[in-house]
């Protein structure tokens, strides 16, 4: 597959797909790129995490692969399975027909029986894929230690068919909320990056990238709205993604100049930026400040 030949190559096909990488996070996502190394995003919930993932598949032109990382996923969820209804109407029809025990397990256990999920997909793929693997921090020690162990060979045993390896990785990025500190021997194989908000030229420049219909005096103003609401003591501070959602949300309604985002306004679409009740509460104590700007 074809590759950027320097990193500011990389920033503009991630600016023409609709993401603006900083010079860090570019860097991290080149250099990946380059030494064929797991890319470990950490940082707060909503600042392009996932985001940059998605955009490095759509301009590299390769096929994204996602894994959504949960509380209980097993390694069987993440790499295959098998179809075992088909199985056992395939087990009616051997019934029927004299099999010895071998030919009976290659029928049984064959490739048109197997279920692939995102892993053994990616692993596949090759480089020909993006494997994103959303929010690892959701997952156990157990299976992270089998990413851990994937991540380094890039090799999949199958015992009924054999081994599936990779002739070039995939390009791998994990991102993590943090929810639980991930162990030092999968920061180790990664290159690591934390994503922090932006500053407010920044998100700015985002919100218009992403946006482009709306003025920037209003989205100026939004941006710093969201600013005020990130210095509030919030269980969860608006991220770049419901910056952009609120945007999008006074645009639907028919704000379009900073002069209508009123408290009204501002009050009718808090829950584009608000996702807690009690933040709720936090911030209508604030409206008047914010509609002043």
């Amino acid at each position: 597959m074809s590759r950027p030949e320097s990193v500011a190559e990389l920033t503009d096909l991630l600016r023409g797909g609709g993401y603006l990488a900083d010079r860090g996070l570019a860097t991290a996502a080149y250099v990946g790129l380059r030494l064929d190394r797991p890319l470990l995003l950490e940082g707060e919930v909503g600042v392009g995490k996932t985001e940059i993932g998605k955009t490095l598949a759509e301009v590299l032109g390769r096929r994204l692969i996602r894994l959504q990382c949960y509380e209980g996923i097993d390694t069987h969820q993440a790499l295959y399975e098998w179809d075992y209804a088909r199985q056992l109407l395939q087990i009616r029809a051997l019934s029927e027909r004299s099999l010895d025990d071998d030919a009976a397990v290659d029928a049984l256990f064959g490739p048109k029986f197997l279920i692939e999920r995102p892993l053994l997909d990616a692993v596949r793929a090759g480089d020909g894929a993006v494997l994103l693997v959303d929010e690892v921090d959701r997952a156990d020690d157990e299976f992270e230690a089998f990413l851990l162990e994937l991540l380094s060979e890039f090799q999949i045993t199958i015992p009924e068919l054999g081994t599936v390896k990779a002739e070039r990785p995939p390009l791998v990025v994990l991102t993590s909320n943090r929810t639980r500190e991930l162990h030092d021997a999968l920061k180790r194989r990664c290159l690591y990056h934390w994503v922090d908000y932006p500053s407010a030229e920044r998100e700015l420049e985002i919100v218009l990238v992403r946006e482009p219909q709306v003025t920037e005096t209003l989205a100026r103003k939004v941006v710093a709205a969201v600013h005020r609401l990130r210095e509030l003591d919030l269980v969860k501070a608006p991220g770049v993604a419901e910056t952009i959602d609120w945007v999008r949300t006074l645009d639907a309604v028919g704000v379009h100049d900073p002069d209508g985002l009123d408290v009204e306004a501002l009050e009718d679409t808090l829950g584009a930026a608000i996702k807690d009740r009690d933040d709720l509460d936090v911030v209508r104590e604030h409206l008047h400040e914010l509609a002043r700007g």
